[in-house]
């Protein structure tokens, strides 16, 4: 009976290991970059992450790209009387010592022109490029729906 727990425990732990996924360049770290599974005919999608700045300079996102996609920019929501609006933005700040959201409703990788159909359990590479830090690849991992353990890291 002990045996069997143990055996099940570890496999639970595997599992939930084998969906955490992080990335670091110099002194940034980007914490399980993830997207949304989508109808197959859906011709955009986004890409979210939280961006930790464990250094003493603040650091920017100025660029992301994706062969996933015909293009991809930085986006942020933003409330327009009653109506809320996506809006491109040039660069997103990451301040030392503290961390940057990229999170439905708020900042986040737009991808237009979708490649091919975004399908839960499958991942897509997406580079991101920082002021300072420069390029980091990560691997975006499309999930059924949207992990809210990961909206305020």
């Amino acid at each position: 009976m002990f045996a069997r727990l143990l055996t099940a425990t570890a496999l639970s732990l595997a599992c939930s290991l084998s969906f955490a996924h992080d990335y670091s360049a110099a002194e940034l770290k980007i914490d399980h970059p993830w997207s949304r599974e989508l109808p197959p005919n859906a011709a955009a999608g986004g890409a979210y992450f939280v961006v930790h700045n464990h250094g003493k300079t603040a650091d920017r996102l100025v660029g992301v790209q994706t062969p996933q996609a015909a293009k991809a920019e930085i986006h942020t929501m933003v409330q327009l009387g009653d109506v809320m609006k996506m809006q491109q933005l040039d660069s997103v700040g990451i301040p030392a010592g503290g961390q940057a959201v990229f999170a439905p409703g708020g900042n986040h990788v737009m991808l237009f022109g979708l490649q091919k159909p975004l399908v839960a359990g499958e991942r897509f590479p997406l580079t991101l490029q920082f002021e300072h830090a420069g390029k980091v690849e990560v691997e975006v991992q499309v999930e059924a729906t949207a992990p809210d353990a990961h909206a305020g890291h």
